[in-house]
């Protein structure tokens, strides 16, 4: 499973980093290191739509406070 998170501008002023650190801990906190990639890129061209994320091209709009429930419905379920 590949995880993109966009780092552009846009998305890096709605919290992107704090995004990416978030899937960083709960990835490590799941033993998913050998089955989830996280990556990053630049923008993806929804800038109206939050942090954009995409896990194998599906697009999501995650917010800080929503990275923990979108990993649990879109990841965990998954892997």
């Amino acid at each position: 499973m590949k995880i993109t998170v966009c780092i552009g501008s846009s998305c890096h002023i709605k919290g992107s980093r704090q995004v990416v650190e978030e899937l960083q801990y709960l990835i490590k906190e799941n033993n998913l290191g050998d089955k989830v990639e996280l990556g990053g890129t630049f923008c993806m061209g929804k800038c109206q739509q939050g942090v954009c994320v995409t896990v194998d091209d599906a697009f999501h709009s995650v917010t800080p406070e929503t990275v923990k429930e979108f990993f649990e419905k879109e990841v965990l379920k998954k892997v």
